[in-house]
């Protein structure tokens, strides 16, 4: 017999990962450009949603982002780089 909890997990973690929870829908439209899958797309679809959350944190992250692009750095670099610039930034 399966435990009711472990159910409800399976359920959640499926309806998560097809995107039942209701995301920003420019974030899952960037996402699906990208053609973004799995683990790559839950977490860019998440950075995109915080970043879009407004104020000072987003307009950093945006400039960070180009700064890292104009830099032409990729995978742990480029997540170093643009977490430090945030923060930095004051974000």
């Amino acid at each position: 017999m399966t435990h009711p909890l472990r159910l409800l997990l399976v359920a959640a973690a499926a309806a998560f990962a097809t995107g039942a929870y209701a995301a920003n829908p420019a974030c899952e439209k960037q996402a699906d450009d990208k053609k973004l899958a799995g683990a790559a797309r839950t977490s860019f679809v998440t950075k995109c949603e915080k970043d879009a959350g407004g104020g000072k944190a987003a307009s950093a992250g945006v400039a960070c982002e180009k700064q890292a692009d104009d830099k032409k750095l990729a995978g742990a670099a480029r997540n170093s780089f643009v977490k430090k610039c945030v923060t930095d930034a004051g974000g």
